[in-house]
């Protein structure tokens, strides 16, 4: 069997595999956009924070789903405006969503700042 042909099959075994690893892009462009914004009204206004701005938003949806991103950020927008419904939010449950939407922005930072 000459290298080629062994090489192909090889390659039509893994991509099955690799391509289940590869996280789906289920951002809407709206959310990405939103949040683009939102990072650049927090810092300047300028090319390189847009560029930065979307490898930070692009690095989350790698590392979160977009349903997971939603709960995370609803608890922490909750959780700020205060009240007596707040203390829900402060199970264990919620508090994990928030934790781990905090790494994923933990890791953005890294990235792309």
């Amino acid at each position: 069997m000459s290298r080629l042909a062994l090489l192909a099959g090889v390659l039509t075994i893994a991509a099955p595999h690799a391509m289940a690893q590869v996280p789906a892009n289920d951002y809407p462009t709206e959310a990405r956009a939103d949040y683009v914004f939102g990072c650049m009204s927090a810092n300047v206004q300028t090319p390189e924070m847009l560029r930065r701005c979307s490898c930070s938003i692009d690095v989350i949806a790698s590392l979160l789903s977009y349903d997971d991103y939603v709960k995370a950020e609803t608890v922490l927008s909750t959780v700020q405006a205060g009240g007596r419904r707040v203390e829900g939010l402060r199970s264990t449950f919620a508090t994990e969503m928030v934790r781990t939407l905090r790494r994923a922005q933990a890791e953005a930072e890294v990235r792309c700042f």
